[in-house]
């Protein structure tokens, strides 16, 4: 039996990245941000100084040293057992993040092969019966079925055509359920 493919994004869904521009922003300038400020904005303009924010992104480090998103280790695990999975990152606008996230998976996620790292600058082109992203603009040329995951960014829009999941134990009951996988 031919497995289902599965896309995962990276930045909000596998990567912490709201604590990281947390954490960061305050190392920066002193200001510690609550992350319930940051719901229903932009990444970019959640912050007071939002050109600081897009810095970051420019930044040696910033994506190397992102914490883990809870719960993601064990069920992308599961999951990389039952799909063809793949991690697709947007990431070639920030040409530094790639060798920076290339590394961080393989700290993190030491399961995954290149074969199945997709670093690209459109996800537009990328097939496959699910994607799991924090992003409308990534899911909405998606032909599978759409996974939003939750973000402070995405937290108030809904959609017709996507499942909202929130977390990564959602994740494992959507995608993992009716298997023996624990």
């Amino acid at each position: 039996m031919k497995k289902k493919r599965l896309l995962v994004d990276m930045d909000h869904v596998i990567v912490d990245i709201t604590s990281q521009y947390i954490k960061w922003y305050k190392d920066a300038t002193g200001t510690e941000i609550e992350r319930s400020e940051l719901l229903g904005k932009p990444e970019d303009l959640a912050f007071p100084q939002p050109r600081l924010i897009r810095d970051f992104l420019h930044m040696p480090g910033f994506f190397r040293n992102a914490e883990v998103m809870p719960g993601s280790q064990d069920v992308v695990k599961g999951l990389n057992e039952l799909y063809e999975l793949f991690i697709v990152s947007a990431a070639m606008e920030f040409p530094q993040s790639l060798i920076e996230k290339y590394e961080w998976l393989g700290e993190y996620f030491p399961f995954i092969t290149w074969h199945q790292i997709v670093f690209c600058g459109s996800k537009k082109t990328i097939s496959g019966d699910f994607m799991i992203d924090d992003h409308f603009k990534n899911l909405s040329n998606f032909n599978g079925e759409k996974l939003l995951f939750t973000a402070p960014h995405n937290i108030n829009t809904h959609l017709n055509g996507y499942t909202r999941v929130n977390n990564w134990t959602e994740v494992k009951g959507l995608l993992l359920k009716n298997l023996s996988y624990s």
